[in-house]
């Protein structure tokens, strides 16, 4: 009996779609098949393919968007803006493949010409989350279909109606079935077409453990491209902030959008000491005033549930962790319906915490760190193995630029949200928050290789050393 895989909704517990689970050889095979004959196609047809596919989305943004909302659990104003992010993506992954993939032609000596072009790798494996099931996987998927290479998509095990329904909008623009091949499955298919021989490389997006373990698989395959982008324990830090109700209401939007489930919220608050009270009532307002609720609901909600049961129960033991570590609960992680996964924001003071977790808690969770100085701001931003992004708020521009100097972080913005990662702009970590391969508006860089030619019209060449004269005896 063949094994199938079930989606239900966070907010109901209903099912909403289920289907087989897929064989990742079959679906390299098909998409191995499909990879000449696509990458043969001029970039303009391929482009123009893609742009139909744009079409298709904007046409079906709302049931597009209620889908996202239900499997997901997120609003349903959230989804809409991943449905438009889904669209806005094939214009920029044009300009971006434009941009960074051009052909160019030098002189050379002798009439020579030095001429870089950019080839396709052939079959990319791409892995998408649950979190952004429809976009962050669309960002690897459209550069690398521009750029001739034929993909096998597995979505989430969480989120699998959304990876079949973006899949589906390929195929009604015209992107043939072996160009683009839907792998429906759990952790058994993504290490199965990982270890697949027939792929030229692997785009992830996910958990730093899911991401190390690829590094470790991929280790003896240097001919494989791996791009990984992965998670963050991200800090905001709030310096003689001019207006302390608008630093309050980013600090909100960046640790609580998506109930926390995004990859570049915040997780930690750095304040000056002494300084941060009326900061933190300004805070706790918001937070009590965040409505929690179904994802269709009306009025709409702030923040939904968290993707699923397992996911809360996590939290809530980290939660536990962190006072066990010494930490005071400003606003605690609570659980309005222990049958369900929803979670109210939670604020918690760690600064006289001896031992605090690196890690990523990937939930409305948001820890306190008071510190005596701005440069003490800095090292405890610096305070963890991650670096994906950051933020400070300040009236000053020195103390940005101090920031922006010394923060180790591949996204530092300054009287902005965490969050707030433009996609016309490269995006990516470091420690461990990828590989320095950034994504976005430089996923055209991981989607193709330069070759490097010189050219001539004619075959001229000479030998002017080290030759015996033509015409001397043999001693």
């Amino acid at each position: 009996m063949n094994e199938k895989l079930v989606s239900t909704e966070p907010a109901t517990g209903e099912e909403i779609w289920s289907g087989p689970v897929g064989d990742a050889a079959a679906e390299v095979a098909a998409a191995r098949a499909a990879w000449p004959e696509w990458a043969a196609h001029s970039v303009t047809f391929r482009i123009e393919t893609l742009r139909r596919f744009a079409n298709v989305v904007r046409g079906k943004e709302i049931e597009f968007a209620e889908l996202i909302a239900r499997e997901t659990g997120k609003p349903f104003w959230e989804a809409k803006t991943e449905v438009g992010s889904v669209v806005n993506k094939v214009d920029i992954s044009i300009k971006a493949y434009t941009e960074r993939t051009p052909t160019s032609r030098l002189e050379a000596a002798m009439g020579n010409k030095v001429t870089v072009r950019h080839k396709p790798h052939g079959v990319l494996a791409v892995l998408g989350p649950y979190n952004f099931p429809a976009h962050l996987p669309n960002g690897h998927i459209v550069p690398a279909l521009i750029a001739g290479n034929t993909v096998v998509f597995k979505p989430s095990e969480k989120t699998p109606a959304t990876g079949e329904f973006l899949v589906n909008c390929f195929h009604e623009a015209g992107v043939p079935e072996g160009v683009l091949r839907l792998l429906v499955g759990g952790p058994d298919q993504g290490k199965s077409l990982a270890g697949q021989a027939g792929i030229d490389g692997l785009l992830f997006t996910g958990s730093v453990g899911a991401g190390m373990a690829l590094h470790r698989q991929f280790a003896e395959s240097p001919n494989k491209i791996l791009a990984l982008e992965l998670g963050g324990n991200n800090p905001i830090v709030v310096w003689d902030a001019p207006d302390l109700q608008s630093a309050a209401t980013i600090i909100v939007q960046s640790a609580y959008l998506s109930a926390g489930q995004r990859c570049t919220a915040a997780r930690r608050l750095i304040v000056e000491d002494g300084k941060h009270e009326e900061l933190i009532a300004e805070i706790c307002k918001l937070i009590d005033r965040i409505i929690v609720d179904h994802p269709m609901a009306d009025p709409q909600p702030f923040m939904g549930p968290v993707i699923d049961l397992m996911a809360a129960d996590i939290l809530q033991d980290r939660f536990i962790a962190l006072m066990m570590k010494g930490g005071k609960p400003i606003r605690r992680l609570e659980r309005p319906h222990e049958e369900r996964p929803y979670l109210t924001p939670a604020l918690i003071d760690m600064t006289d915490a001896p031992d605090r977790l690196d890690e990523e808690l990937f939930g409305p969770v948001l820890q306190l760190i008071r510190v005596k100085d701005f440069d003490a701001a800095i090292d405890e931003a610096n305070n963890t193995r991650f670096g994906l992004a950051a933020s400070v708020l300040t009236k000053d521009p020195k103390l940005y630029d101090r920031f922006w100097a010394n923060v180790r972080s591949g996204v530092i913005n300054w009287n902005k949200p965490t969050n707030g990662a433009p996609s016309n702009a490269p995006f990516g970590g470091v420690g461990y928050s990828g590989n320095h391969r950034p994504s976005a508006f430089y996923a055209a860089d991981y989607s193709a290789y330069p070759v490097t030619s010189v050219e001539a019209e004619s075959t001229r060449a000479v030998i002017s050393e080290g030759l015996r004269d033509a015409y001397a005896p043999e001693k």
